[in-house]
């Protein structure tokens, strides 16, 4: 059980963020407060929490010591953070530790650090390379970059959420190596479509072809992960379509800045970015194998 005496909100309760808030409730953490932009969603989770659900992020900081922030992109992660925001983080941001834990930009995180550390507060980037199983159970693997003393504070905390903690260096770091981790499974998952794709297109049998694959070099988690719900069309939603295209972008954006060309990372973001468009953003990433298996298209 927690022995720690820091109070812990979140921002940003959908499926991860809730999650671990439930899974720090669980082991004997204060959860004071819950804020997301779905009103219902937050509001349902204060009331299984017994905490409050806060009309805005900064009454989440007013009332905790250390916020997790689990939102969606770059700009929801600025808006979190404006300077001269009465609703903002930073209005209560003093004294605070701010745990943030979206995959965004690199740069995002060192503009937020350098915002909070301003207003007499600290931030530490915690990304996560797992999913909801693992968030509910505690154990994901977390990669965190900022201040050693900003992983030190959050430390206690982050033990309780992961079975695998690693401190990567200064703001950003740990964004890059997110970017990365996401960049090359996405890349093994457009692979691995159109591997079985192609299986089907030959009349091969699918279950004996992951079979195969598994004992081969076309071997990966992926194929643990997403193999069998490609072959039953079952994409119910543990890392969505629309994430898979914004972290292969951040990816592709940190490539075009230092001067690489990365085809096979640009192809696999341009196949999420049209399941993106046809309506398909909130499928599960496997779903890329409807663009590949030739019995599904249209």
């Amino acid at each position: 059980m927690a022995d720690s005496m820091e109070k812990v909100g979140f921002v940003g309760v959908g499926r991860m963020g809730a999650n671990m808030a439930r899974r720090l409730k669980d082991v004997g953490c204060r959860v004071t407060a819950v804020s997301d932009v779905d009103r219902e969603r937050a509001s349902e989770l204060a009331q299984e929490l017994k905490a409050e659900c806060a009309s805005t992020p900064a009454r989440v900081a007013e009332l905790a010591t250390v916020v997790f922030t689990v939102v969606t992109d770059d700009a929801a992660m600025r808006k979190l953070f404006t300077p001269d925001n009465v609703g903002s983080l930073l209005a209560q941001a003093k004294g605070r530790l701010f745990v943030n834990c979206a995959t965004v930009s690199p740069a995002v995180h060192v503009e937020v650090e350098a915002l909070v550390e301003q207003q007499g507060g600290h931030s530490l980037e915690a990304c996560m390379a797992s999913s909801i199983p693992q968030a509910r159970e505690g154990t994901l693997y977390l990669m965190c970059g900022g201040m050693p003393k900003s992983f030190e504070r959050a430390k206690p905390i982050l033990d309780m959420l992961s079975a695998k903690l690693r401190y990567i260096g200064q703001a950003g770091e740990a964004a890059k190596v997110k970017a990365l981790v996401n960049m090359v499974m996405n890349i093994n998952t457009a692979g691995l479509a159109e591997g079985l794709g192609l299986g089907e297109a030959l009349g091969l049998d699918l279950t004996m072809l992951q079979e195969v694959f598994s004992q081969t070099g076309a071997a990966s988690r992926v194929l643990v992960t997403d193999g069998t719900d490609m072959q039953n069309r079952d994409h119910e939603c543990y890392f969505s379509v629309a994430h898979a295209a914004k972290d292969s972008g951040i990816a592709c954006a940190m490539a075009e800045s230092v001067g690489l060309s990365l085809p096979l990372a640009k192809a696999t973001w341009e196949q999420y970015q049209r399941l993106v468009e046809t309506g398909k953003g909130e499928l599960d990433k496997s779903a890329i194998a409807e663009l590949t298996f030739k019995s599904r298209q249209t």
